[in-house]
């Protein structure tokens, strides 16, 4: 089983925090690139945010000051903290995983609703 399982998404007000964590299969040397991406109804999916085996991350502009992207190797599991959620921030959250040897993989992903 090579999906991630993503979890931590639910209802929150503006100005509200949620963790998000993707949880990965195979030994985290195995993985080059974990990235966020999010798609709301009617509108293409896009990136959020990524992280390399290096450490370097990437953010979309948007989401750049208020959104963390992180990683613990130990439990090859990637979280994006995001903070002071805005409506314009909720659509569904996929989780991506791109191994050296090929392959990406995405998971079911999480749905993160914003009240005004």
């Amino acid at each position: 089983q090579v999906q991630p399982v993503e979890s931590g998404g639910g209802l929150v007000h503006a100005g509200g925090s949620l963790r998000l964590s993707c949880a990965a299969s195979g030994s985290i040397f195995s993985i080059s690139t974990v990235g966020w991406h999010r798609q709301a109804p009617g509108k293409q999916r896009e990136l959020v945010a990524a992280i390399t085996s290096g450490d370097n991350t990437n953010y979309a502009g948007s989401v750049k000051g208020r959104f963390t992207i992180s990683r613990d190797n130990a439990k090859n599991t990637v979280y994006l903290q995001m903070n002071n959620l805005q409506p314009e921030d909720a659509a569904v959250y996929y989780c991506n995983v791109v191994y050296y040897r090929g392959g990406t993989y995405w998971g079911q992903g999480t749905q993160v609703t914003v009240s005004s």
